[in-house]
């Protein structure tokens, strides 16, 4: 059970919330701070102050003063107007991560909610009631509106969620529940859709399998290293504890351990004096690498327990206070960081599998690791797939973030594209998590050739559970399933 508190919701956490669905229950402190919170918007109502969203449109709107019977009927039309998301909908994973962190912000007590709504969040988490959003529509600033407000449809009992995977309308699985759908009041349409949570959602579950895709790039560079004969010297602490990276420093350390006892690995000068970069200089690369992802979980780790409604309530509703933080900046430098760093475990990836096909580079391999070279192709059109995903990444890797399209009516004129950056980093994982199965079957294919009981414990390890997978390259087959098996294991 994880307690969510609006301010203390870790990476680790939604990994156990995501995927191994750990219920999540509510701080009662912070339940107090949001009840306090929606009183005061209760007596701006009553006492017709005029405040951004309570009782004003919206947007380029925000001058028109809206009456007090009609702050329901607002917020419903808010919900059903901003609902215009297009395109394929996120994974069930990402909706999942959507609705949890979309109810630990508003747990922060700033947003005016009634509890009522935060708690029936907890019930669509506990109970796995995930709504279907479409992908595509958001600007990220003023957060992300269209996507959210798809998530703000499924407490109204309008929408579709996830039932056996595919689209069911909520207002059937309420009934199924035995739960009347929300009523929203005033101000709760905007607390539920201004914010980061489509783009940072994504981002969380990009980060997780972005995390264990870069642990899984080095042992499967360590099985290359077997199979061409790689020098471990490169990998002496001393060379890397002279330039003083931390994670350059780790991916070496781990390299050696992976290796450790290897009679397939040799040092320099025994077979040559050193390697080619994508051999010799996996730590530099991948620990720049892992500098982006710790970057990334940084500011994951703030957004997530961040307050990026607007307006903000503070100080019992005395300071109400229209600002910025739906602006999704931070995340969209983020996504677009983890996109370059991903792509360059790829881009180093296709570079060993050329070298483990190649016959000038291969050390003795046969050509394109074929059981029978010209009459089978073996690994051959492998390497172009590997590079295809490669080239897809470089155009993918292009900065959301340095491209803004102004709106409603140019009031709201600078966006951070966000969700497309953290969008394009997904397809991006998937892409070089493809690019290093190839790898990964090419090295198995290689160290079966010279010997797969020579290798290292550890990467003798990993060699056999590949091995229950898929086959080694001994005769031409249909490999696109081979592709898809060893990716599925790198997720895992």
């Amino acid at each position: 059970m994880v307690v969510l508190t609006g301010s203390s919701l870790t990476l680790e956490q939604m990994n156990e919330i995501l995927y191994n669905n750990q219920s999540v229950t509510l701080d009662e402190a912070a339940l107090e701070r949001v009840q306090k919170s929606r009183e005061a918007v209760e007596s701006i109502v009553r006492n017709d102050k005029t405040v951004y969203g309570i009782n004003t449109g919206f947007g380029k709107f925000s001058d028109v003063k809206i009456d007090e019977k009609d702050t329901k009927a607002l917020q419903l039309h808010l919900i059903r107007s901003h609902a215009c998301g297009v395109g394929e909908p996120f994974s069930e994973m990402v909706s999942r991560a959507m609705v949890v962190l979309r109810l630990n912000a508003l747990l922060k007590g700033f947003s005016g909610i009634r509890p009522v709504v935060l708690e029936r969040f907890a019930y669509m988490v506990n109970n796995g009631i995930h709504p279907v959003i479409p992908q595509q529509g958001s600007l990220g600033a003023s957060g992300d509106l269209a996507p959210l407000s798809h998530l703000a449809l499924v407490l109204l009992g309008e929408g579709y969620v996830w039932k056996n995977g595919k689209p069911e309308p909520a207002e059937n699985v309420w009934k199924e529940h035995g739960v009347e759908p929300i009523v929203l009041e005033a101000k709760e349409g905007l607390a539920l859709i201004n914010g980061t949570q489509a783009m940072t959602a994504q981002g969380v579950v990009n980060y997780l399998e972005a995390e264990k895709l870069a642990y899984a790039s080095e042992w499967i560079a360590a099985m290359t290293m077997e199979a061409l004969f790689g020098i471990t010297d490169a990998f002496h602490p001393a060379i890397h504890e002279a330039r003083g990276y931390k994670e350059q420093v780790d991916v070496a350390s781990r390299m050696l351990d992976w290796l450790q006892g290897s009679r397939l690995t040799t040092t320099q000068g025994e077979k040559r004096v050193q390697d080619a970069y994508s051999i010799r200089c996996i730590p530099q690369v991948h620990g720049a690498s892992w500098q982006v992802l710790t970057y990334v979980k940084e500011k994951l780790e703030i957004e997530m327990n961040a307050a990026t409604d607007n307006p903000l309530i503070f100080e019992d509703g005395d300071v109400v206070v229209s600002g910025g933080n739906f602006h999704g900046e931070p995340i969209a430098f983020a996504m677009d960081f983890l996109k370059i760093g991903v792509a360059e475990l790829a881009n180093i990836s296709e570079r060993r599998i050329e070298r483990l096909v190649n016959p000038q580079l291969n050390e003795g391999l046969p050509p394109f690791l074929s059981p029978q070279p010209g009459l089978q192709s073996g690994a051959m059109i492998l390497q172009y797939s590997a590079a295809s995903l490669v080239s897809e990444n470089k155009t993918l890797a292009h900065p959301a973030s340095v491209d803004s399209i102004p709106s409603s009516g140019n009031q709201e004129d600078h966006v951070s594209m966000g969700t497309i950056g953290s969008r394009h980093a997904n397809q991006i994982i998937q892409n070089a998590k493809r690019v290093l199965a190839i790898e990964a079957l090419c090295a198995l294919t290689g160290c079966r050739y010279h010997g797969e009981d020579e290798m290292a414990p550890k990467t003798k390890a990993k060699f056999d559970e590949l091995i229950s997978a898929v086959n080694p390259i001994d005769e031409d087959r249909v490999f696109a399933p081979d592709i898809e098996k060893i990716a599925g294991l790198l997720g895992k």
